[in-house]
């Protein structure tokens, strides 16, 4: 398989000295139906039954208690799809594995020691659709990015993202499955961390792995820290990974904020928040990065596609 550049880890603030702002195209995604609610941390669409869906989290700007919708374009606009099922999770993803939709997103609930704090999870669902999800699996508490994705052997690769002890801030662990009834909290723990990635005071994690043609693992993800004076700063970030051998590139930064549109912030400290939802790769040689931006809506960019260089 393809031999993968890596050097040394590298910080957000390396990162950005090598990134190139350039002119892309950008738009606001305009959602309807919610009320006042925002809807930000959306998928990239996907086909549902017949017609493209988006899944997003909505939320009241001073909450963090956020239920998932599923949206359809009508008008130019996207709506609630009628009859869909609502859920209560924040951030979702989905995937294909074996035919099947598999969706995720983050369950908030009561801290276990700690009064008046939250704790949270990845919760796993899977159906033939929308509508016949049902749940199959939850991650460590404690965890979100946990992703999954069905390789070229048919065996299952699970991105997780431990914090604490292990993962510190968060970093990113690999580890593969042969099949959706293996996944179990056991296993997630158990996944190696990828080395070199992270430093400690910084942290990341994967939002959408891609199957690259060359049956590397494309991996679309955020890179994140804090600046002095404590305000959050979420950058879009791309790597390739050797789902054999565990080897993985460089990343590389493909977004920052300000190429973005000018918009609300859920709060001052999120303002320079790029959440990487998903990338659809097109035939042309570009792709549509669909981002959550300050917390409080969801634009999409098209770009150059930045997995191109891992196949090449």
């Amino acid at each position: 398989m393809t031999g993968l550049q890596k050097g040394n880890v590298k910080t957000c603030e390396q990162l950005l000295q090598e990134f190139s702002v350039r002119s892309v195209q950008v738009e606001k995604i305009r959602f309807s139906g919610v009320g006042e609610k925002d809807v930000y941390n959306i998928t990239a669409p996907f086909e549902d039954e017949g017609e493209l869906v988006i899944a997003g989290r909505v939320e009241a700007r001073d909450s963090e208690h956020s239920q998932v919708y599923f949206f359809v374009e009508r008008g130019g606009q996207w709506i609630p799809r009628e009859n869909a099922p609502v859920f209560e999770l924040q951030d979702p993803f989905f995937t294909k594995i074996a035919s099947e939709l598999v969706l995720g997103g983050v369950q908030i609930f009561p801290h276990a020691t700690l009064a008046g704090q939250l704790g949270w999870r990845t919760v796993l669902y899977r159906g033939k659709s929308i509508a016949e999800l049902t749940e199959f699996a939850k991650g460590p508490n404690g965890m979100k990015d946990l992703r999954l994705i069905e390789l070229k052997d048919g065996t299952i690769g699970v991105l997780t993202r431990p914090q604490g002890e292990k993962g510190g801030r968060g970093k990113i662990g690999w580890t593969r499955i042969s099949s959706l009834a293996e996944l179990s909290i056991e296993v997630i723990n158990k996944a190696p961390l990828l080395e070199g990635q992270f430093i400690d005071e910084q942290w990341g994690g994967c939002n959408e792995p891609h199957l690259l043609a060359n049956g590397l693992v494309g991996v679309l993800g955020h890179i994140a820290n804090f600046d002095t004076e404590g305000n959050r700063h979420y950058y879009p970030m791309v790597f390739a990974l050797d789902p054999d051998t565990g080897e993985i590139s460089d990343m590389k930064l493909i977004a920052v904020r300000s190429q973005f549109l000018p918009g609300p912030a859920k709060r001052p400290d999120l303002i320079d928040v790029v959440f990487s939802g998903g990338l659809v790769r097109q035939a042309d040689g570009n792709a549509v990065l669909y981002a959550g931006i300050s917390d409080a809506e969801a634009q999409k960019m098209i770009l150059p596609d930045p997995f191109l260089q891992y196949e090449r």
